[in-house]
Parts: C-alpha cells; structure tokens; sequence
C-alpha cells in the first residue's frame, strides 16, 4: 500500500493521519533514509546511476523479503521525493506493496548519495551526500507507524537515545493502554564508532534490544588498528571479532545485552552477557508503573565516577541485605556464529555441500547487504523469533540485497508464489537453516 500526499517539508499533516489506516498492524518501520544511489566503480567498471538505495529503502526491502502480500503491507517506511525523484522508482516501490508513506516536496531535491569503491576485490566504500539529507524523526510517524512491533535505528549513539525516548514517548501518549515496548534494533554509523564514541554507545546499549555493528565499526569503537581484519591475509578476523566483543560486554556487566557484528563472507556473530533479564513493558502494566520508567532511556553505562563497590554491594539483595538469588531471572549468555548465505567456499574436503554451493561469485555490489541484514532481523524479532533465528533471516535477506547493483527483481511462478530473482525466499532460509542443522 503506497501513501500519498501533498508536499510535506516539516513533520507529518493531519491528512498524512486520514491516509494512513489507524488499524494497520505494522510488525517493522525503519528510520533510515531514502536515499537515490550513484555508485562509482574502479574502472574499467562504468558507474551507474538512479539507484533506489539507502538505509530505508534496503532495510525495508529485508523485512519486505518475508512478507508476501498482504503482510507485506506490515512493512512501514517513509520516502522523501524531491523535485527530482525517477518515476521508474516510483514504480519499483509500489510494486513491493508495502506500507510506505511518499512525502513530495517539489522546493527540494530527492537525498543523493555518491558511493565508491577502493578497488575491485575490495568492499571498504567511501560515501558522501550529494543533495542536502532529510532525516526522519519520531515525530514524523503517524499512529499506525508508531504503533510498529519493531524499529530500526541508523545512527550516531546519542541520537539513537533522542530517537528512542520520543519514540516511547509518542507511543505511549498514541496507544495509550495498548502501549507496550517494542523491539529497538540500532545500527550505529561509521562516523561514530571511534574510540571516543565509546562511552555513548554503552550508555545507549541499555535503551535497544540488538547493536549491530559490522566488524570494522566495532573495531573502530574498541581502538582496533587493524578495522577487525586479519594483518596477514586482509580477511575479517573471527578472533578480533569475538575479541571486540567480550571487551565491549565486559565493561556492562550489570545487565545482559545483545550485539549481532555482521562480518560480511565470514557471516555474522552473536555476543549476549550473562546476566539480570531486563524487565518488559507490557500493555497490561498499570499507567503508573510505565509513567515511572519513562526517562529509562537515559540509564546504562558505565561513567567515569561510577563506584563499582558500591554497585555490587547492593546487587541481588533483598531488604534484609540477603542474597536472593533464586528470584532473580539471569540470561545465560550467548557466543555463536552464523555463515553468509553466499559463504566462501570451503577447501576441498572440508564443509558440506550445501556451503559450496553458495559462493561469494554471485556477489556483485555489496552496498546495502548490511541494512538488508538489519531489517530481515527486525521483523523476525516482532513475529516471535529468537535471536539465532532472527540472525539467520538477516544473513537470507542480506543475500539477495548483494546479486546485483540495487534491489532484487521480484518476480512470481506458475502457482503466484513470489520470487527473488527467481528464488522463492523460504527456500533459501531452509537451505541456510539445514546448512546450521549439520554443524
């Protein structure tokens, strides 16, 4: 379902509320910008031009992969069009039928961005803007946007918390007693993640439910000189990786947090301490419990005059100064790795068939596979999946965001169902799932 309406430049109208069904049940929105792509590769490689790109379109393209209609009109996003905007997008996106929100402005351009290469064996990118951007914030969302089961978040650490505690905010003042906590998965950007940037991101650790860095964002936010690769063969380390991320994990050891590093052909990591289960908002807690915890967001992290003894002194006591351990819920923890789809191939005799099957000689442009990943992730997570799960429909929806230069070709069989550049989906997530089951 595409929505239309008159140019928009600051916030939403009150007719962007009528066009939107208030009874539209969203499982994802994203807040990532629509940006048209032009991608610049070494040569002899010629550039192209008018991409549909950026973090919203591929991020609602993921959660869009396992949403044949009419779920596919679960999937909320917002596109800005300029006065520039190619109709033959236009056409692309109403073909998704999703739930998404067209906002025209003819006094502006449509956001460009120019993407380029290093060289031809390398995916490390570099990016700049070539209009003026359009951020999205909280409160451009109409009712059923706010209303969504899961958000993605792209950006810096501290405008992930801004993000977030508006979002809870307008949602709990749009639902009312419906209101209840949704799934926050955040995907910090590259400007941020310097060593610097550190103590934001664990301060914004506690107000999301998945941090998702890829490897080299992760190695920049933990002073890595080596971006997370290997110094002698230039691949993804697994060590550094997994090393990153215990480093990170250990300095929050209060509570339990989930870190999901997309590693490009290595697959993605998993990282979750142990400990305290963080308690959930449900629509049924009484009005004055969840108007207690509405600055919650600006909690987590370790500062710089936080006393640690002080901290365990009192962590799991009773009133009595006792231990009461049995009362408190404590999350094992989690370390595991989940392949690629399209995986290097294994040496000879080593692996499975089915790994070899999946090469990296079907990638042609890895932009966008990270925030494909993203959105794949999220919408697992507000229809029930765990995280392993949710990780393993990330790395499927990634797949198909990196066969070509810009989205996939959707396509149908004989029977109606949908096919991804001729791939029904849900094959491709049980051949990555059997492909686990044999580990």
């Amino acid at each position: 379902m595409a929505v239309d309406n008159e140019a928009v430049s600051d916030g939403v109208s009150d007719q962007n509320d009528a066009q939107v069904s208030e009874d539209q049940v969203l499982d994802f929105f994203t807040f990532g910008m629509f940006i048209i792509d032009e991608i610049e590769y070494p040569s002899p490689k010629p550039p192209v031009k008018d991409i549909l790109g950026g973090a919203g379109a591929f991020s609602a393209l993921g959660a869009r992969l396992f949403s044949p209609p009419p779920t596919s009109r679960s999937v909320g996003w917002i596109v800005d069009r300029g006065s520039d905007f190619p109709e033959h997008l236009t056409a692309v996106i109403d073909g998704w039928d999703t739930a998404v929100l067209f906002r025209d402005d003819g006094d502006r351009l449509t956001t460009r961005g120019w993407n380029g290469y290093e060289d031809a064996a390398s995916e490390r990118r570099s990016f700049r803007y070539t209009t003026p951007r359009k951020r999205l914030h909280a409160e451009d969302l109409t009712p059923a946007l706010l209303s969504a089961r899961a958000f993605h978040v792209i950006s810096s650490p501290s405008r992930c918390r801004d993000i977030v505690g508006d979002l809870l905010s307008r949602r709990r003042r749009s639902m009312g007693d419906a209101y209840c906590r949704p799934y926050i998965v955040w995907e910090p950007v590259p400007d941020a993640c310097t060593p610097d940037e550190l103590l934001s991101c664990t301060n914004t650790l506690p107000v999301v439910d998945v941090c998702s860095p890829n490897h080299a964002e992760l190695a920049g936010l933990m002073g890595d000189p080596d971006r997370g690769l290997d110094p002698q063969t230039g691949e993804v380390s697994a060590a550094a990786v997994e090393r990153s991320c215990e480093q990170l994990l250990a300095s929050m050891p209060l509570q339990s947090f989930t870190l999901v590093v997309r590693a490009g052909d290595k697959g993605c990591y998993l990282a979750k301490n142990g400990g305290r289960k963080r308690a959930t908002t449900t629509a049924a807690a009484p009005a004055a419990k969840r108007s207690n915890r509405k600055k919650e967001y600006t909690r987590g992290g370790l500062q710089p005059d936080t006393d640690m003894e002080a901290l365990f002194a009192g962590l799991m006591q009773d009133e009595d100064g006792l231990i009461a351990r049995e009362e408190i819920e404590v999350d094992p923890g989690l370390e595991k790795w989940i392949p690629a789809y399209h995986a290097k191939k294994t040496q000879q005799g080593e692996g499975d068939d089915d790994a070899d099957d999946a090469g990296p000689e079907v990638v042609v442009d890895p932009t966008g596979g990270g925030n494909t990943f993203m959105g794949g992730l999220a919408v697992a997570l507000a229809r029930g999946k765990c995280v392993e799960e949710a990780a393993v429909w990330g790395s499927v929806a990634a797949s198909f965001a990196i066969e070509q230069v810009g989205v996939p070709t959707l396509g149908h069989d004989d029977d109606g169902n949908e096919l991804w550049n001729g791939v029904k989906v849900d094959d491709r997530l049980r051949e990555l799932q059997d492909r686990l089951a044999k580990v």
